[in-house]
């Protein structure tokens, strides 16, 4: 009887478990952006210093509770060197935020480069896509209309999945609310395609 209990009470308790994947080149503001998220979603989060935060070697983890479901974020060094690690956690994921510097408009062929060899691998087939306009608080950075054409020439690598391309500045926190809501829905609605994770370890 007990077990039976148990087993109720954590079906009505325990969120469906999302990963969602945090890329973009080095200084784009990806830890910036997660830790940013966690502030808003976390009550009495405190953090790091956003203004002092630097490049990530490695990855950082970070999870935040929305809308009834639980996201586990993995937020991956930019380097060169390390963005061919990144494939290795394409599978588990169930969405990607894509970090564009848009102050640093000598960097966005490089940026361009590698979100191509991100979404053209077949693992992310149909995986939800938001690609954030970031550092929208520096003067003299690309608006949105600026940006998004260029990632838009990839649209036969983007494919029928979900896309946004958002201004966001996660210095200020600016966009961020939005664009992680807007990813829930899409991650929602693709879990037919890509379940929860504690589905599929179940």
């Amino acid at each position: 009887m007990y077990t039976l209990l148990s087993g109720f009470y954590k079906y009505l308790v325990q969120k469906d478990e999302y990963c969602v994947l945090i890329l973009g080149l080095d200084n784009a503001g990806k830890t910036t952006y997660l830790e940013s998220a966690k502030t808003k979603f976390t009550k009495g989060y405190r953090g790091m210093n956003l203004s002092k935060i630097t490049a990530t070697v490695g990855l950082n983890i970070g999870q935040i509770d929305v809308a009834g479901i639980r996201l586990h974020f993995f937020d991956l060094g930019g380097q060169e060197e390390l963005q061919s690690l990144w494939d290795k956690y394409y599978a588990e994921s169930h969405a990607v935020i894509y970090v564009v510097d848009s102050s640093d408009r000598d960097r966005i062929p490089d940026s361009k480069e590698a979100f191509d060899r991100t979404i053209g691998s077949p693992l992310l087939t149909g995986v939800p896509l938001l690609v954030v306009a970031n550092k929208q608080d520096v003067a003299e950075c690309m608006g949105v209309r600026e940006v998004k054409p260029i990632f838009n020439r990839s649209a036969h690598l983007i494919g029928r999945r979900d896309c946004m391309v958002l201004p966001v500045s996660a210095l200020n926190g600016d966009g961020i609310d939005e664009g992680i809501r807007w990813l829930v829905d899409c991650i929602k609605r693709n879990s037919i395609n890509r379940p929860p994770r504690n589905q599929v370890d179940e």
